[in-house]
């Protein structure tokens, strides 16, 4: 884990090359879980740039993930956004730090970034949520109990999770989601460390918790992005059903294979859902 003097120290200097680079910040980040990279091929006038030319940004080391930033505009005929869009994000299960998206989320607030969707893939605990289901991300469960808020200094540490999941955004999603009449699911994720999968006995566990879905990564970001103070929506791609709900072996090959099955189909939805938020009168500011 970097101290915090030194990721300070990287987030400045990662904010400022943002900043020379592409000018203001855009209102809009993304990142793109497995799944959804499709979105960034949508992208107008896109600028990209490595994570390895940012000193406070990862380098996740997960098949499916590309690591990148990709700044330009989306449009639909929701409207037309400036976005930057985050090719990989990186996992608790890779090191078991799950601070590691805390250098780039900060550099998004510092850089002037107003709202962060994240994106996964995810397991499906729910029977009406097929392989291939969409779901807003109502709220969570943090099953490791683990936080990357640890070892932070100030008060400024205890952040309000009541209301993780932005509801005027969430309203939007469901409204997008009428216009293009694509039913969207609405749930609770469960967060598992991993990076194996859950057992049936788990499973059961986390649904007798009131989860709807459940995944490896997104809630320490979403922890992150709040005590940065971005505001949050989620998005879940249902790529499996949990263990135990089907006779179907879980592989990570079999959630890339779904997620690529229905990527086009989230990466389209995501587009009209970002470009959208132009209307919303909180970020035209």
């Amino acid at each position: 884990m970097i101290d915090q003097k030194t990721l300070a120290l990287a987030v400045t200097e990662s904010a400022a090359k943002l900043k020379a680079l592409f000018g203001d910040a855009p209102a809009v980040a993304v990142v793109l879980g497995s799944g959804w990279a499709g979105a960034a091929s949508l992208v107008e006038d896109a600028q990209h740039l490595s994570y390895a030319e940012l000193s406070a940004f990862p380098q996740p080391r997960v098949e499916g993930h590309v690591n990148e930033i990709v700044v330009g505009h989306i449009s639909s005929k929701t409207g037309r956004q400036r976005v930057v869009m985050l090719r990989g994000r990186a996992h608790t299960y890779e090191t078991g730090d799950c601070s590691g998206m805390a250098g780039a989320l900060r550099t998004l607030k510092r850089w002037g970034v107003k709202v962060l969707l994240q994106t996964n893939a995810s397991g499906s605990l729910r029977a009406n949520m097929a392989p291939g289901s969409l779901m807003l991300i109502s709220d969570h469960i943090n099953a490791p109990q683990r936080s990357p808020l640890v070892g932070e200094p100030g008060s400024e540490r205890f952040v309000d999770m009541s209301h993780a999941y932005d509801a005027e955004l969430r309203t939007h999603a469901q409204k997008v989601a009428k216009d293009l009449n694509l039913m969207l699911g609405e749930g609770v994720y469960c967060w598992a460390l991993g990076p194996q999968f859950e057992t049936p006995a788990e499973i059961r566990m986390f649904a007798a918790w009131g989860a709807d879905a459940v995944g490896m990564s997104t809630v320490p970001e979403t922890i992150l992005a709040r005590h940065a103070g971005l505001r949050v929506m989620g998005l879940a791609l249902m790529t499996n059903m949990a263990a135990g709900l089907s006779a179907e072996a879980l592989t990570h090959a079999l959630t890339l294979q779904q997620a690529q099955m229905s990527g086009e189909r989230a990466s389209r939805f995501l587009a009209a859902v970002v470009a959208g938020m132009a209307d919303l009168p909180s970020l035209r500011a």
